[in-house]
């Protein structure tokens, strides 16, 4: 029997719950999740192995209109994916409507098999589902048109037999014992962003980057240091909180996810740093990982 193998974009606007399908789709935890838009802001790969096929899923950051350079660049890695994709899994709200015609262009331009997922139609009726089909049957025309709920694994399953039925013939991309091609310490910088994310409020998770300075792996503990970059003086203070409550929240629940999924002992060090308008500024934006 021949071995498929392939890439699988999965792209939409921000909050229409591509993260939370990928996790479902690979069946680990690979993209961080919170109630914020824009949470993701690197093209994510989760590998699925099975003995037959390969699929290589890039979770990619929600599309939106830039603001400032960051946000240009995590628009590449959307305009990446739809060059070098099998197949594009575009997720759509219930409730959404995309009128940006320059990103349905793109999508009608690409080569590879289209999907559309109608997120969170649980929130919905079914006529409410029958219009939304009707109007991207219309829009985009796609090989195939789902309604799903991602939070609740409703037609995951369906997702991924289309999927597979839909691979190309290739060998492995990959070792078949891999699940991602994102580094520990990738994971680990994500897990205390989400975190941020969800305890601050308005700008304050948008203007913080974290770097992961240090990873010491011993027999039995793992030792981290991890720098949290933020914009303003104002917003250290924020982060760090009265007498350092804050920061040491975002510690306690980061270090626990961390040694659920190191599965080893954490001691983890966090420190906070201001580099001024850096979300504008190239040079940090390349250290960082969002540029070339």
């Amino acid at each position: 029997m021949s071995h498929k193998a392939g890439f699988v974009s999965i792209i939409g606007k921000p909050n229409a719950g591509k993260s939370t399908l990928m996790n479902a789709l690979v069946g680990e935890k690979m993209a961080i999740i919170t109630p914020k838009a824009q949470t993701t802001r690197h093209r994510i790969i989760g590998i699925v192995n099975e003995e037959d096929y390969q699929i290589v899923f890039s979770d990619t950051p929600g599309i939106i209109k830039p603001n400032y350079k960051l946000q240009e660049n995590m628009m590449h890695a959307v305009d990446d994916s739809l060059e070098d994709s099998d197949i594009l899994v575009f997720v759509t709200d219930i409730n959404e409507k995309h009128d940006e015609q320059d990103v349905l262009d793109k999508i009608k331009k690409s080569k590879a098999h289209l999907m559309i997922l109608i997120n969170k139609i649980d929130e919905s009726n079914q006529d409410q589902v029958e219009e939304k089909i009707n109007y991207w049957k219309e829009k985009l025309n796609p090989d195939a048109i789902i309604g799903i709920s991602a939070l609740h694994q409703y037609n995951v399953d369906k997702v991924m037999q289309y999927i597979v039925e839909k691979l190309p013939v290739h060998p492995p991309y990959y070792e078949k014992d891999e699940l991602t091609t994102r580094s520990e310490r990738f994971f680990v910088s994500e897990m205390i962003r989400e975190k941020i994310f969800k305890l601050y409020k308005k700008e304050i998770p948008y203007s913080t980057e974290v770097i992961v300075t240090a990873f010491k792996e011993a027999k039995d503990i793992i030792r981290i240091s991890a720098e949290i970059v933020v914009e303003r003086d104002s917003q250290k203070n924020i982060i760090i909180g009265p007498g350092g409550s804050m920061l040491k929240r975002v510690g306690t629940y980061a270090r626990q996810d961390m040694e659920e999924f190191l599965q080893k002992k954490v001691f983890l060090e966090m420190f906070v740093k201001v580099i001024p308008d850096w979300r504008n500024r190239e040079n940090y934006l390349k250290s960082f990982g969002y540029a070339e």
